[in-house]
């Protein structure tokens, strides 16, 4: 997890996209609607690039390649469509076809900015190596240090995008293929007009256009993944119905697609349908568990949070295991295959010790261990002490081998979510928990959020798929008691003719909607899950009770006719939101940076504003977004002294040690506050009690600079302070 942010500058006016253009040279015009809110239009500049019978035997296929076929043609349908919604709504938020380079790479917020700017680097790097050796050796993203960002952040997304892109321009200009056009934007009020250039040969346009269409092939997974789980094309199309209902509790590709998890969560999405194939697979191959690593590994490497994720997958897994559904066989061939997948990730990411000493590794272990040994334990899988004595051995054991690897390797960088979760449940505080629990993100969910479940039907449908799973479950674990018990008979046989994937599917679900509990950001997992299980509605194993008593096709209909009351209107709502990306406050700041400034000039503020320094000025920063490394936490806390009640002679030491030497204060970090305790001097008296009742120094700043600091440049937001004087 990250601190991090959401800004976007919001004109909720009415407008039409009319969109016109010109490869041949001569002026055209672009507008939006009668009046554009900014009086953005375009001309075209000269020498700019410019965009780029059957036969009879057919009819004897069989019926099932016919479906295959249908199915297929169905999913791809819907990839495309959602690929094309997630970019309409994109483009209707930002108006990004008429921002300026500079005023695209604002856009890309906090830690969007951060992670964006490696791809830049790659992408305008002398070679495609060069970029690579120069983000491996990178001396400006923590100065004064040298980090390996492919060590420190989760940046393959970036690496192999950059690549693409290189290729991919590369290619077209060999060929004589134009890859983009450009045009002269006139902004209007009294602003100076600017360049915006259009098509995949422009690096932000490629970027956010690869991220869309992964999204977009994500929403054909979902489509196949339904189908599969639910054994009926209804729930497959059940499936994207209840995602594109639910869309803004589903995704936040649309507002942020450069964070991580828009590029990790599809190949978990992935990854779960491979698994359900497993778990309802008697014999799985090498190919199968081959897959299942590979998607791990596709899913760990973007994103430093899908560990976490993969332990409740673990857990939930351990769990059918123990009460039968799943043979100790094919569980251990699942955990090597986690095994491995970790192992070449750790050794991708150049050794990150968080990943060996993460609550995941441990449990693999642990639960390894258990499994091998249960016979030897003579532990008796259906026996509830036995059930009892291993979930403890699993509880304490991970929780052991954590802290002591934790401990051999000196690695703190996860501390912080043992005192996030202790946090939510006490009155314990710190500095590092409050940047994390103020920011609305990491709070718990909001109370809006059922009713939202509610109002589209989801959470009453998969709620009854839940509970008839749960029954059908507990039936089977009774029947089984009794078999056992009147017979002797073993659970092999029974447990080949039960569905333990759909119990997997439900615990995990349970998982789900504790980490989206205590953490609102965390929906992105629960709610596309709960539209994957909501395809079970259309299970005949599942529902024929219903279904022999009412037309399933009709049945179906009326519930997605229910459904479609508030869903049509939820996605009426998100077409509806029209905006245009405008931060002049911060456009004057970074142009004052890159003319009035040395390239190797030190900064440091706010960690949102400091990816944008980064970005699109390229100047050394000593703190940046990325919230997870220890060390970066204590860096943070030192720049941030800036808007506590320190003196302000000793908040200029501190800096000074930093090696900063310019600072830009922003008015917004001394007084906002988004609930109660949650202004960054009331967060500083959690740490600092000892000036607990002085002025702010950032309010003394904001007034007069002198004489500890010179202010050099000032606009309506930022104030940007000399400190070496």
């Amino acid at each position: 997890m990250a601190a991090e942010g959401k800004s976007r500058h919001k004109d909720v006016s009415n407008k039409s996209k009319e969109q016109s253009g010109s490869t041949d040279g001569h002026p055209r015009h672009r507008q939006r609607g009668a009046a554009p809110p900014r009086g953005r239009s375009r001309t075209v500049q000269p020498g700019a690039e410019s965009a780029p019978s059957r036969s009879r035997g057919a009819a004897y296929l069989s019926a099932g390649r016919v479906k295959v076929g249908s199915s297929l043609l169905i999913a791809a349908f819907v990839g495309v469509l959602h690929w094309g919604y997630i970019s309409t709504l994109f483009e209707n938020d930002r108006h990004f076809s008429h921002l300026s380079t500079l005023e695209r790479e604002m856009a890309f917020r906090t830690e969007m900015g951060l992670y964006y700017s490696y791809f830049k680097s790659i992408t305008e790097a002398p070679s495609y190596f060069s970029g690579l050796l120069l983000i491996m050796n990178d001396n400006v993203t923590e100065y004064p240090s040298v980090i390996n960002t492919l060590k420190r952040f989760n940046l393959y997304p970036e690496v192999i995008l950059a690549g693409l892109f290189r290729i991919y321009t590369a290619t077209m200009r060999a060929v004589g293929i134009e890859t983009k056009i450009c045009w002269t934007v006139n902004r209007g009020n009294d602003l100076s007009p600017v360049e915006s250039c259009e098509g995949l040969g422009d690096p932000a346009y490629f970027y956010v256009t690869l991220i869309f269409i992964l999204n977009g092939v994500m929403m054909s997974l979902f489509y196949i993944y339904g189908t599969y789980l639910s054994g009926s094309r209804l729930g497959g199309c059940l499936t994207v119905l209840c995602f594109f209902y639910n869309h803004g509790e589903s995704t936040r590709v649309m507002w942020t697609p450069p964070l991580r998890e828009s590029f990790s969560y599809p190949f978990l999405a992935l990854q779960m349908f491979l698994l359900t194939y497993i778990l309802r697979t008697p014999n799985i191959g090498r190919r199968s568990l081959f897959g299942l690593c590979l998607f791990n590994i596709f899913f760990m490497l973007p994103w430093q949070f899908a560990q976490f994720v993969l332990l409740t997958q673990i857990a939930s897994l351990f769990a059918i295991y123990l009460i039968g559904y799943l043979d100790s066989k094919k569980f251990l061939q699942v955990l090597y295959s986690h095994m491995v997948s970790l192992g070449l990730c750790f050794i991708s990411m150049f050794g990150n010790s968080m990943l060996l000493t993460s609550y995941y590794a441990s449990s693999l272990i642990v639960i390894c261990v258990i499994v091998t040994f249960k016979d030897f334990l003579k532990l008796e899988v259906m026996a509830l002490m036995s059930w009892i004595l291993q979930v403890l051995v699993w509880i304490l054991g991970t929780v052991a081998l954590k802290a002591l690897t934790s401990a051999l390797l000196g690695v703190t960088d996860d501390a912080h979510i043992f005192n996030i979760l202790k946090s939510k449940f006490t009155s314990y505080k710190d500095f590092d928990t409050l940047m994390y629990t103020c920011a609305p993100e990491f709070d718990f969910m909001e109370n809006e959020t059922p009713w939202r479940y509610l109002k589209t039907l989801l959470l009453p449908v998969v709620l009854l798929v839940f509970i008839v799973i749960c029954v059908q479950a507990f039936r089977d674990i009774l029947t089984l008691s009794r078999q056992k018990t009147s017979k002797g008979q073993d659970n092999g046989r029974w447990e080949r003719s039960t569905s333990g994937e759909l119990v997997y599917h439900a615990l995990q679900l349970v998982a789900f909607a504790v980490l989206a509990i205590l953490i609102m950001r965390l929906k992105l997992f629960l709610t596309p899950h709960m539209c994957v299980m909501a395809s079970l509605l259309c299970s005949r194993p599942l529902f024929g009770w219903i279904f022999s008593r009412m037309n399933r096709p009709v049945f179906i209909l009326i519930v997605v006719m229910l459904m479609s009351i508030q869903g049509i209107s939820n996605i009426q709502t998100q077409l509806n939101i029209k905006g245009e990306f405008s931060n002049i406050a911060q456009e004057e700041l970074l142009e004052w940076i890159k003319f009035s400034t040395k390239p190797n000039a030190v900064f440091a503020g706010a960690m949102p504003t400091m990816a944008s320094v980064k970005l699109s000025t390229g100047r050394p920063i000593v703190n940046h977004p990325h919230y997870e490394d220890a060390g970066l936490r204590a860096r943070t806390k030192m720049v941030y002294s800036m808007y506590s009640r320190k003196p302000p002679k000793e908040v200029k030491k501190l800096l000074i040690d930093m090696g900063v030497q310019y600072f830009i204060l922003e008015d917004a970090w001394c007084t906002r506050r988004t609930k109660t305790g949650c202004t960054m001097s009331e967060i500083w008296d959690i740490e600092d009690p000892s000036n607990a009742g002085k002025t702010p120094l950032c309010s003394i700043l904001a007034k007069e600079s002198l004489p500890h600091f010179v202010t050099l440049f000032e606009n309506n937001v930022y104030k940007v302070l000399k400190v070496g004087i």
